[in-house]
């Protein structure tokens, strides 16, 4: 919890820490060397398969890693081109530019923030390799419409989770559909490693050759001593790590529980307001990561005077990404009119696990003072 006092630090995030934990990686420090040098590794790659419903999963260092990985085992390279939504971080273009690849930006959907199917649709060239599903903020594609386009044209649907633990399509956990899927352990995320990730798949050959691209090329069974079969990745979590998550992972649906409880108290604070938060359509669960809020077009809202109002009462906050396409590395998109405008209107709240509700309606306050107590 944070410290006593009306003006004591709320953060935009911080991890959920125990004694289960600490625990576990003094345990790893302690004794997991050796022949033990992998075991909290490969315990928590099983914990998060059995979670998630998967086959197989591969720790890795980070989610990007985990993207850069599972690309390279589909074959994606030079000449091949991978459509991404334009509202995104950098590291999940990153990976398709060092592959050789093209990223291709589209529009997003004014409802979930994530790709626009009929933008997907419109810009597969006969280069487009794969597609690239980002469950942005928690909220998730729509992954019926890009599995059907994925498969009409012979694409690969890619799934960054990073964001996503928790969130649910139609009975089916984010990050368990595509041809394989990526998930973020950084410390602000639902479950952390502190830094970290994983690549997931139930695909058994994709796996056999992430697996082989995961050990600097060397593949599993091989008899010869430091013989890599081809050029490979370091992208190894670390035993310590594994052990840190090993203990998130059994306490997954108290984690998950905690970030929903937040953004229900926020959607509450918040309600009747000119905003919308984030979205959680029939059929599906949002993990709720980054409660977000994206103020209504034609309302008055200045971004930097409620960050300043939230710095003045040590509050954090951060900004919605930026679209992509207004970054130095790519080309400009003007025509991506719901990118560019949810960016300008949108903000993200703290929300981390143990947020009381006096500290929610802490924030709340401010933003109900930027807006105003006005009739949707």
């Amino acid at each position: 919890m944070n410290s006593e006092g009306p003006n004591s630090r709320i953060y935009y995030t911080k991890p959920s820490i125990t004694g289960l934990e600490i625990r576990y990686a003094n345990d790893a420090v302690s004794n997991g060397w050796g022949e033990r040098c992998y075991e909290y590794i490969e315990r928590f790659e099983q914990l998060f398969a059995q979670h998630l419903g998967v086959r197989h999963a591969i720790a890795t260092s980070s989610a990007t890693g985990a993207l850069h990985m599972g690309m390279a085992g589909l074959g994606i390279g030079p000449g091949d081109e991978v459509i991404i939504a334009d509202i995104n971080w950098i590291a999940s273009a990153a990976p398709i530019v060092h592959l050789g690849a093209k990223p291709v930006l589209v529009d997003v959907s004014r409802d979930t923030w994530c790709l626009d199917p009929s933008a997907v649709e419109a810009a597969i060239t006969p280069r487009t390799k794969a597609i690239l599903a980002v469950h942005l903020y928690g909220n998730l594609c729509d992954m019926d419409a890009l599995s059907a386009i994925a498969e009409k044209h012979g694409l690969h649907l890619i799934e960054d989770a990073a964001e996503a633990i928790g969130s649910v399509w139609h009975g089916r956990r984010a990050g368990s559909m595509g041809a394989f899927g990526a998930f973020s352990f950084h410390g602000t995320k639902t479950i952390t490693t502190g830094e970290g990730g994983i690549f997931v798949t139930n695909d058994d050959a994709l796996y056999a050759r992430v697996l082989t691209l995961s050990n600097h090329g060397r593949a599993r069974g091989e008899n010869r001593q430091f013989w890599p079969e081809r050029i490979g990745f370091k992208y190894k979590m670390s035993n310590v790590q594994a052990a840190i998550g090993c203990a998130q992972m059994e306490r997954i649906d108290e984690l998950v529980a905690g970030k929903r409880r937040v953004f229900e108290s926020y959607r509450a604070a918040l309600s009747g307001l000119p905003l919308r938060m984030n979205p959680e359509p029939v059929g599906t669960v949002n993990g709720y990561w980054m409660p977000t809020f994206v103020v209504d077009g034609g309302i008055p809202f200045n971004r930097e005077e409620l960050l300043a109002a939230f710095m003045a009462d040590n509050i954090d906050g951060r900004v919605f990404f930026w679209p992509l396409s207004s970054l130095p590395a790519f080309e400009s998109r003007p025509q991506h009119t719901e990118s560019l405008s949810l960016s300008a209107r949108a903000l993200n709240l703290p929300s981390y696990h143990d947020l009381t509700d006096a500290e929610i309606a802490r924030v709340a306050r401010h933003v109900v003072d930027h807006l105003g107590r006005r009739p949707r």
